[in-house]
């Protein structure tokens, strides 16, 4: 039962992926990749909300499961993240590959620990 669920997540988190990165990246005519970064932060904040209230017991680990790994597992992605900071740096655009790195993982960082932070404060 529990891959069914992270199944079901995943439906809903790979389409929302694809979806908000061409909405973001249209908004914005760079070579910087935007909307990656977007759904790379978001999972990452949804994913620290949902981690702190399963450990409030807001939340049940079948939800952590289609929320967790299923819609976030497939919402954020480090593969295209990864691409996409290599296709920079061999573009010459060495400057974007590594405010791509640092923005992505401080950012990601951040967003956990801002998500953890409002489910201790809801739930906790």
């Amino acid at each position: 039962m529990n891959w069914l669920l992270v199944i079901a997540g995943g439906m809903v988190g790979a389409p929302l992926r694809y979806l908000t990165d061409r909405a973001v990246q249209r908004r914005h005519d760079t070579v910087f990749p935007w909307g990656t970064l977007t759904v790379n932060v978001v999972g990452c904040l949804v994913l620290g909300l949902l981690s702190g209230a399963v450990v409030a017991g807001a939340a049940s680990s079948d939800v952590q499961l289609l929320l967790g790994a299923g819609l976030c597992g497939a919402l954020t992605t480090y593969s295209t993240f990864s691409y996409e900071t290599l296709r920079l740096a061999e573009e010459g655009a060495g400057l974007f590959a590594a405010v791509n790195v640092a923005a992505c993982v401080a950012a990601g960082v951040g967003a956990v620990f801002t998500g953890v932070a409002a489910a201790e404060a809801l739930w906790g």
